[in-house]
């Protein structure tokens, strides 16, 4: 009897089957998460910024008032980012956001939302919440309570194993 191709095998166009679970489900969450990362993308690309730049800006928003060193701003982030400097660089030509030395450190950089980052914000966040909320809208609350638990539980095991 031949084995049901999967969806993603379907969506991948993939013919041999999965090694194994473990490996459908990684590519899984990793094909998930590129399909919601181009929708997120898409969601802020009217307003000239990119979705690493939206979250930089919504990490300082959410800093408030005290702005955040631009090495936590990077800690952070949902991907890793390893140019931040660019990534602030181009928001702050953009008037986005600000940068001033640490009065204590000098070799820290502190960053702060701008009015116009604050504004664009404003507009863009209806935006990348609907493309946020699309993603699990074919999922009860309870399977995407479950969903999270279950990721929230590859995260942990993938962090211990990267320490």
């Amino acid at each position: 009897m031949a084995s049901r191709r999967s969806a993603l095998q379907s969506e991948i166009v993939q013919r041999k089957p999965f090694r194994s679970p473990a490996e459908e489900t990684a590519l899984g969450v990793v094909r998930t998460a590129s399909l919601m990362r181009r929708a997120m993308t898409k969601a802020v690309a009217p307003f000239g910024i990119t979705q690493p730049q939206y979250n930089v800006l919504r990490i300082l928003r959410g800093a408030g008032a005290g702005g955040l060193p631009t090495l936590v701003v990077r800690d952070r982030l949902i991907d890793e980012a390893p140019g931040i400097t660019r990534l602030v660089n181009k928001r702050e030509r953009a008037g986005l956001l600000k940068r001033e030395r640490s009065t204590p450190d000098r070799r820290q950089v502190i960053c702060y939302i701008t009015k116009e980052g604050l504004a664009l914000l404003k507009k863009a966040d209806p935006l990348i919440e609907a493309a946020a909320d699309s993603g699990p809208l074919g999922l009860s609350m309870a399977q995407q309570r479950s969903l999270i638990h279950l990721l929230d539980i590859v995260r942990r095991t993938l962090s211990e194993a990267d320490k």
